[in-house]
């Protein structure tokens, strides 16, 4: 089962390296990290996406917290809470399909962000199930050249969380 963790860190040399070399020496995988400070310099905001039952992630947790630099850590797939990935996606067809292609990409909200003859490249924003749906739907129409994903980003939904 994927989690969602939301840490926050001191914005000092080496914290995220501790976070990441924990995940490492305990042989956890991380499906997604995106990092960024926070709107105070000094504190980063760290988002991971990894897999494991409920008895691995609480582990996780106890663990991030004995870490020097690290303030706090919550499972944000625990709350309510908002999710966005960001990806860019080159694609290639013709005729029928590249008309096709348009009425899925503005169906699921996207941008062509650049085209040259027969290729698009689209910007699609949302949740990773919308951006996964419209991988599945659009490589039944078109040939997916290239697929860059930015890893998920998270926010708590309550403001008394963070």
């Amino acid at each position: 089962m994927k989690h969602m963790l939301l840490i926050l860190l001191e914005n000092e040399p080496g914290s995220l390296s501790r976070v990441v070399g924990l995940f490492s020496q305990r042989g956890y995988n991380i499906e997604s990290i995106t990092v960024s400070p926070t709107e105070d310099i000094t504190i980063s905001s760290v988002t991971i996406q990894t897999n494991g039952d409920t008895k691995t992630i609480e582990q996780i947790e106890k663990q991030l917290h004995k870490l020097i630099n690290v303030l706090k850590v919550t499972q944000i797939n625990q709350n309510h809470y908002i999710e966005r990935e960001i990806a860019l996606i080159k694609i290639q067809n013709s005729g029928y399909a590249l008309e096709q292609s348009k009425i899925i990409i503005d169906t699921f909200n996207g941008k062509i962000i650049d085209i040259i003859p027969n290729i698009y490249t689209i910007e699609l924003t949302g949740s990773s199930k919308k951006i996964n749906i419209f991988l599945n739907i659009i490589k039944k129409i078109s040939t997916i050249i290239e697929i860059s994903r930015s890893g998920i980003i998270g926010i708590v939904r309550e403001s008394a969380i963070f």
